[in-house]
């Protein structure tokens, strides 16, 4: 199973409908047997899968010492092999009793718990928090690779280098873990849009992707009825960008680099 971390330290970037999309896609356009993790405690992922609630095991009892098994957490999602691990507002109380307990490792609980279930699936989606906490440094150590949402704007790139320095920092605990790029949401056709896109181009400790995800009124459609792009408008544009950026992805963990790049890491 490869696990993928979906992060940026800066809210509002389309973090959570990519993570959802990517997922969807690699289910049903690849075929591959996919766990999306809502690592969030807004739980957006679950909000719009309707999985949201408290009556439920979630991935805070995961998390913490409460005696729970990953398969009273894990919730099906329609037919095949699309399943979710929800979130709720625990995950806050959650990330407190991680520092707590000294009993047993604070930042391996997460991968520990994926290697159970590797067998059962092919990829691991994880939507995290704009925010470096127990629960995210958590699924940083158990991913292969990190994807960057940018929403081109004055603060687009706020928190990248914070974000490779904690990368870094992870190593100690996963020295394999990289940084497979970064990719553009949210993009219109205006100057800003150009100029945010050559600025990544010529930063080499940020991989960027060729393929970005245009604006369109139908991704916001999607949070009202609860599917997927692909299921909503599979024409639409961002159905077709993000489409194109998991076969991009796939591409390059194929060969090994973006865009001539070495993967970073």
């Amino acid at each position: 199973m490869k696990t993928i971390s979906i992060i940026n330290l800066k809210g509002g970037v389309g973090k959570t409908i990519s993570s959802i999309n990517i997922a969807h896609i690699l289910y049903a356009l690849h075929g591959k047997r996919v766990l999306l993790i809502d690592n969030d405690k807004q739980g957006n992922v679950s909000k719009f899968f309707n999985m949201y609630d408290y009556e439920k095991p979630s991935i805070a009892n995961l998390l913490t010492p409460k005696k729970c098994n990953i398969d009273d957490v894990i919730r099906e999602w329609g037919l095949g092999c699309f399943h979710i691990v929800p979130a709720n507002m625990t995950l806050l109380s959650a990330n407190k009793e991680i520092l707590l307990d000294v009993s047993r490792p604070q930042q391996t609980r997460l991968k520990r718990i994926l290697d159970g279930v590797a067998q059962r699936y092919d990829y691991c989606i994880i939507d995290n928090a704009p925010d470096i906490n127990m629960s995210v440094i958590n699924a940083l150590v158990a991913s292969d690779d990190v994807l960057v949402p940018i929403k081109v704007d004055k603060f687009a790139f706020d928190g990248l280098h914070q974000l490779v320095e904690q990368i870094e920092d992870i190593r100690e605990f996963n020295p394999t873990i990289r940084l497979a790029g970064c990719f553009i949401t949210m993009k219109t056709r205006n100057g800003v849009n150009t100029q945010g896109a050559a600025w990544l181009e010529n930063k080499t400790d940020y991989p960027l992707f060729k393929t970005s995800i245009r604006k369109t009124v139908k991704v916001d459609e999607t949070t009202f009825n609860g599917k997927p792009l692909w299921l909503h408008s599979c024409k639409s544009t961002a159905a077709q960008d993000y489409a194109s950026l998991v076969m991009e992805y796939l591409e390059c963990v194929r060969n090994g680099h973006i865009e001539g790049r070495e993967i970073y890491g």
